[in-house]
């Protein structure tokens, strides 16, 4: 049996997509967790106990891996002590590729948590890919799931600014592509968007065609979108970044047009409506 590739971020889309083609193709894996080791049922994934605050569980973890998913926690902010000093370790314990799931900008944001990792990667001279992914389709159904299913609406300070979302799906693909053939992504930065650039309206109408139900979107301001995330319960912290990003798709900073994902899939890359339609059961909607 071949060495495994190392995943983290297994919990979230990516990861899950990742582990799921990997699977598929019968590609050995071993699957970080911040919980105690797991048995698992499959020959081909392990689960082992890692956590990027714990030093101590790098070596362990990553020890026999010839490759490495790399996502970065979204309660980690400080890269430069947590996902720098793994990306060391893991290159001195034989891993021959790392493969790191950033976001659109980061190679020219230095404000970005991501950008001290892909700076890291590049002066390690060693083989990585990065990937730069924009908006995820799968925000409908994580960040924006209780306010479509609770109220029937988008309710977002993004005013008439277009996106242009992308499918973990085939983030995913182009993760492994890049797991499996390093030699052919070798220091690349792949920008990854979608094919469809949509106005938030225009994503409420592909929800209330699907569901058969009226969605509507609110354009929210700053100051009530914040308010109404304090009222969900979510952290400061979260709060700011969702703010941020999403006001700033009123700039165009989430209008990306760049044909990356039509030349790297062997398929033509999933829109939204597909995403929706795969999915319908995360808005089972409750009547007004």
């Amino acid at each position: 049996m071949s060495k495994p590739i190392f995943v983290t971020g297994a919990t979230g889309n990516v990861g899950q997509a990742v582990i799921a083609l990997l699977s598929e193709q019968s590609i050995p894996m071993r699957i970080a967790a911040r919980r105690p080791p797991i048995e698992s049922s499959s020959s081909l994934a392990q689960t082992v106990h890692f956590d990027f605050t714990k030093p101590e569980t790098y070596a362990p973890a990553i020890s026999g891996c010839r490759a490495v998913f790399l996502l970065r926690p979204p309660a980690i902010a400080n890269t430069k002590q947590t996902l720098n000093p793994f990306i060391d370790i893991a290159y001195e314990s034989g891993a021959e590729q790392i493969v790191f799931v950033s976001v659109t900008g980061a190679d020219q944001n230095p404000f970005v948590p991501h950008h001290a990792v892909e700076q890291h990667l590049k002066a390690c001279n060693r083989t990585y890919t990065i990937l730069r992914p924009g908006f995820f389709a799968q925000n409908l159904g994580d960040a924006y799931r209780t306010d479509i299913v609770a109220d029937h609406r988008i309710y977002l300070p993004a005013g008439t600014g277009n996106v242009c979302f992308i499918d973990a799906r085939d983030i995913a693909e182009v993760a492994v592509l890049s797991l499996c053939f390093p030699e052919q992504h070798q220091g690349k930065g792949y920008t990854l968007v979608g094919p469809e650039a949509l106005a938030f309206h225009q994503v409420a109408e592909l929800l209330s065609q699907q569901l058969n139900q009226q969605i509507t979107y609110v354009p929210a301001s700053v100051f009530g979108y914040w308010r109404h995330l304090k009222k969900r319960g979510l952290p400061t912290t979260q709060i700011a970044v969702q703010t941020v990003l999403h006001f700033g798709i009123r700039f165009g900073q989430a209008n990306i047009q760049d044909r990356t994902l039509v030349e790297l899939l062997p398929h033509p890359p999933r829109r939204l409506s597909d995403y929706i339609r795969d999915h319908l059961h995360l808005w089972q909607l409750s009547p007004h």
